[in-house]
C-alpha cells in the first residue's frame, strides 16, 4: 500500500481532496498534527464528499509520532528544493510519499537528512509551487503507474452500454 503524508496541512479543501483521491487510489492517509483546521470541518468533508467515510486516515501528534508509530518509514519528501524529480525515482510498494503544509512546504531541519529521498514536480519560470492537491496527485500516480496500477479498475463504460 502508498502511504500519502500531510505534515501540518492548512487548507480543510486541499485535504478534502487529497483523502477522496487515497479511497480511489486504496491509498492511506497520514495527517501529522497541527493541522490548520478540525477533522469534522463543513470544506473537509465538502471536497472530499461522501468518500470521506471510507478514507483509511491516521493523525499523529508531531512528526516524531509519526516516525514512532510507522516504525521510521523510508520517505519521499516532495519538495521544490529537490535536485531529482519525482520520475526518476523507483517508488517501494509500500512507499511513504511526504508533501509539507501550503504555505511553507517541509522544513528544510527535515530535509536536509534526506535529499537523496526528495522529489520535484517540475515548473517552468517563476513558479513556486502547485496546488497541493495536484501535488499529491501528480506524484501518487507516477507511484502507482510503476506498480502497474495494482488493485485499480482498468476500464471503463459509458452509461447504458453494458453488453
Amino acid at each position: 500500500m502508498i502511504h500519502i503524508v500531510l505534515l501540518e496541512p492548512e487548507i480543510p479543501a486541499n485535504t478534502g481532496n487529497i483523502g477522496r483521491t487515497c479511497v480511489a487510489t486504496g491509498t492511506k492517509l497520514h495527517l501529522i498534527e497541527p493541522l490548520g483546521f478540525r477533522l469534522n470541518e463543513k470544506n473537509l468533508k465538502r471536497a472530499g464528499m461522501d468518500y470521506w467515510k471510507d478514507l483509511d486516515v491516521a493523525t499523529y501528534i508531531n512528526f516524531e509520532d509519526f516516525m514512532e508509530k510507522n516504525n521510521s518509514p523510508k520517505l519521499y519528501m516532495a519538495t521544490t528544493k529537490a535536485k531529482q524529480t519525482y520520475a526518476e525515482v523507483e517508488y517501494d510498494s509500500d512507499c511513504y510519499i511526504m508533501f509539507g503544509k501550503e504555505s511553507a512546504g517541509i522544513p528544510e531541519s527535515l530535509l536536509k537528512g534526506n535529499m537523496e529521498n526528495c522529489i520535484r514536480i517540475p515548473m517552468s519560470g517563476d513558479s513556486r509551487s502547485l496546488n497541493l492537491g495536484n501535488s499529491v496527485a501528480i506524484i501518487l500516480y507516477e507511484a502507482l503507474r510503476q506498480k502497474g496500477f495494482a488493485d485499480l479498475r482498468m476500464e471503463g463504460e459509458l452509461h447504458g452500454t453494458k453488453e
